[in-house]
């Protein structure tokens, strides 16, 4: 299977995610929102963020901090996670991930979320009861 027939799988791994998803170019655009990215981020603009700056959604320290983050990543191939803050309140941890093409040159970044509750949900629950 080539690149171009995998990407309907990659994208498909991301839009099912349940953790907010943004990618971003290295110009701090937008360029991608998963559905609990939109639905996360309703407040501020949901899928209309989709082209807009990422630096308009942070406060300057923030900025600098994505700013820094992004030159680590391009000075090597293998600086490519860190981890950028714990939210106590919803038992996460989140990270900055590079993203590179098939050359290994830095492409964009998005940022991940680490959620650390035990799941809830009932192992194989297919809605119906097996007879």
């Amino acid at each position: 299977m080539n690149n171009k027939e995998l990407s309907k799988y990659y994208k498909s791994v991301i839009e099912q995610d349940r953790c907010a998803v943004v990618i971003c170019n290295l110009a701090h655009e937008i360029i991608y929102m998963n559905p609990a990215a939109v639905k996360r981020y309703e407040k501020r603009g949901g899928a209309a963020l989709v082209g807009k700056s990422l630096m308009d959604c942070h406060n300057p320290q923030s900025g600098a901090m994505i700013e820094k983050v992004t030159a680590w990543f391009s000075q090597s191939a293998e600086h490519n996670i860190i981890y950028t803050s714990r939210n106590e309140k919803e038992n996460k941890d989140v990270y900055m991930v590079a993203l590179r093409d098939e050359d290994g040159t830095l492409i964009g970044y998005y940022e991940k979320h680490e959620y650390r509750d035990v799941e809830k949900s009932v192992l194989f629950d297919f809605g119906f009861k097996e007879s």
